[in-house]
């Protein structure tokens, strides 16, 4: 479990008292005891309160807050407030404000503001930390540490570019190597001398959003800033560690945010958090496969749910509320996808800046005779009757999804050839036939092992990295059925074309080769025909965004084009590779192909669904001491029924035994653990 000082699924959110007095204070506390909140995340941005100029420091109003909640009964996730640097600093050290892409250099103001390569900033964020860590080390309310917060965004300062050639020199080794990577004798851009290398923003490289003359060289900057963010994390972890081993560190995510490599944070992490804000016409699949993702940047290790908002957000273009049940049913899909916490922003709303409207356990009315608070209340008391029930259970797969943060850049940044191209959402589309089938699916990094896996997708893997190729084939060899498509092997690492034929290094387990690839006109599409059923595939259906035009070198066409000059083309191929099947989907399928491509390789591979269920019925198992805790979601505006069969469960809630047909209420939950409770 995370911290042994609280063996439940931990309840509670961001809680701001510097902005409130004593009164409120004492009604927060009360309150708190009614919802069953007994964690607060505090201190997220009060570095300007805690150190007024540059050698004093205040931590008098922290010491009482962590205290007085403690005493009340509510432990404290402690952030380091390195989010946002203080007036003071910007005033007195400008290398801490960043300069954006337009090459403007920021004033003091928001937040996330400081530029990571900055010495003034890493030097006040590492004293702060270690002065935190030395304060409250022994303090019995201490879970957990929190650095800073939503890490994000680059910057294109003069410390930036100077830390970009170290990096460079340390990565590449020789000004040589560099040239060859980013193959500069294109458009006379040879350097000879490091000094020579600047930023790519968009006073020389970029323009726009994504676009770019140079991707190797764009693409060695995302990788550099997320590198110099983590860095920053990473100093103020050893900091927080030299002082509190024991006490794990945390910064929170941000799901699919794309502009760090969290595969490569997550190693620097002792539990994975993040922040879930789906918008109400979010898919419900998606936000799925973003807790799946956050679950697998750790191989599988139960993360937090650390942000969620209790009703509605306030920065989204339609700030929807959440319809009755909704929170709690979102909060249970955490759970059940591995979240050992139920976490909120925020507590209490703000009354002032930009998120006085974001929705709160405590609304404006400040009682807790609302919606809201009665519905926090109820989740917090069913928290506290699962107890430890759920801590630390996992989440089985036989099936897996490789997601790829530098895969995703490489493509963004490609020139070509279609601005319809989404990484997230191709991705999505197989996830969410997965989805529908109730088939548990892993999100793993190309680092990952494939052993455990029967079925692994690899959607528009357009970058091919060092040794995925062998390990691709060697799943396959032993038996495993592997899946990718279109735009897939064209590049290595530092996004240099691999002659010779797409898809490059995967080639040769596919059994085929690319030979041009065909950008299709929003709203336009192509037949995919299948060439006889396959399982559940028959028919034609509909191909869209990008085709590729494939020969066959060993592989079986399954299904081929229907239209154009490429009509009779292989669209989908299977190779026999060993013992195993390497499958290549040349064009953007639909929903329905999607389906029956997914039942017919996970029936062939031995995959079978949690259950059975109907439309909106979500079903996801966590397995704990080799017993499954059962979860049904029921996302539907109207009552939905599971069939169990004979099998016996209990329901962890209340109790009873069930079997049969099990209704699941509106925007409900049902948690059944394995097995007759009364037997036990």
């Amino acid at each position: 479990m995370i911290n042994e000082k609280l063996p439940k699924i931990w309840y509670g959110g961001d809680y701001n008292p510097e902005q409130w007095d004593a009164e409120t204070w004492a009604e927060d506390a009360r309150m708190f005891k009614l919802a069953g909140i007994d964690v607060a995340t505090i201190n997220v941005f009060s570095w300007a309160l805690i150190q007024p100029s540059e050698e004093e420091y205040d931590f008098s109003a922290l010491d009482a807050t962590i205290d007085r909640l403690y005493k009340d009964g509510v432990y404290i996730c402690l952030a380091t407030a390195t989010g946002a640097h203080p007036a003071w600093m910007a005033k007195r050290y400008p290398d801490v404000l960043r300069v954006d892409k337009q090459g403007r250099k920021r004033k003091f103001g928001g937040r996330h503001n400081s530029c990571p390569n900055s010495p003034t900033y890493r030097k006040y964020a590492a004293r702060l930390a270690a002065k935190l860590a030395e304060r409250y080390k022994d303090h019995p309310g201490l879970l957990i540490w929190h650095v800073s917060n939503e890490y994000g965004g680059y910057c294109y300062c003069d410390n930036c570019a100077a830390a970009f050639r170290v990096w460079l020199k340390r990565r590449y080794g020789s000004l040589d190597a560099v040239n060859r990577a980013w193959n500069t004798r294109f458009w006379g851009h040879t350097f000879y001398d490091f000094d020579e290398i600047v930023p790519p923003s968009e006073l020389s490289e970029e323009w726009g959003h994504n676009r770019t003359n140079f991707q190797g060289i764009s693409l060695d900057y995302r990788r550099f800033q997320s590198e110099s963010l983590l860095d920053c994390y990473k100093i103020e972890y050893d900091e927080l560690k030299k002082v509190t081993p024991n006490v794990p560190v945390t910064t929170n995510l941000m799901g699919f945010y794309p502009e760090l490599d969290y595969f490569e944070w997550a190693k620097h992490m002792d539990v994975v958090s993040w922040d879930n804000y789906p918008s109400i016409d979010t898919p419900v699949s998606f936000t799925a496969m973003t807790h799946d993702l956050m679950r697998g940047l750790k191989s599988g290790q139960p993360f937090m749910l650390m942000e969620q908002t209790p009703s509605q957000q306030n920065w989204q273009a339609y700030n929807a509320l959440k319809r009755p049940g909704v929170m709690r049913l979102w909060s249970y899909q955490a759970v059940a996808r591995g979240a050992d916490t139920v976490m909120f922003f925020q507590l209490r709303r703000s009354i002032g800046a930009c998120e006085k409207y974001h929705g709160a356990v405590i609304e404006h009315v400040g009682h807790e005779h609302t919606r809201v608070f009665r519905e926090c209340a109820e989740v917090g008391r069913e928290l506290g009757v699962l107890g430890d029930a759920i801590l630390d259970a996992r989440v089985e797969s036989k099936a897996a999804i490789v997601y790829d943060w530098e895969n995703r850049w490489a493509i963004e940044l490609s020139s070509g050839p279609s601005v319809a191209l989404n990484y997230p959402e191709e991705v999505h589309k197989y996830y969410e036939a997965l989805f529908h089938m109730n088939v548990q699916t892993d999100m793993i990094s190309v680092e990952e092992a494939l052993d455990k896996y029967s079925l692994v997708i690899a959607p528009v893997m357009y970058m091919i990295k060092p040794g995925f190729a062998d390990k691709v084939e060697a799943f396959v060899n032993r038996g495993g059925t592997f899946v990718t498509t279109f735009f897939s092997g064209i590049v290595n690492e530092i996004d240099l074309v691999t002659c010779g034929g797409y898809p490059g290094e995967l080639r040769k387990v596919l059994g085929i080769w690319a030979e041009e690839i065909d950008a299709l006109l929003p709203g336009q599409t192509n037949k995919i025909v299948m060439n006889g059923a396959v399982g559940a595939l028959n028919g034609e259906y509909d191909g869209s965004i990008l085709c590729d035009l494939i020969h066959l070198e060993g592989a079986e066409a399954i299904a081929t084009y229907g239209e154009d000059f490429y009509k009779g083309m292989p669209a989908v191929t299977v190779n026999k590779y060993g013992e195993g099947e390497a499958w290549y989907v040349a064009t953007s399928p639909d929903k329905a192909f999607m389906q029956g491509f997914l039942k017919n390789l996970c029936d062939k591979a031995g995959i079978r669904p949690i259950l059975d269920t109907p439309e909106g019925l979500e079903a996801t198992v966590r397995t704990k001491d080799g017993k499954r805790i059962l979860f049904l979601l029921n996302h539907n505006k109207t009552a939905s029924v599971a069939d169990m069969g004979e099998s016996v469960w209990t329901d962890a809630l209340t109790g009873e035994t069930r079997r049969g047909a099990v209704e699941v209420p509106a925007h409900g939950v049902v948690i059944l653990t394995e097995g007759d409770a009364s037997h036990v």
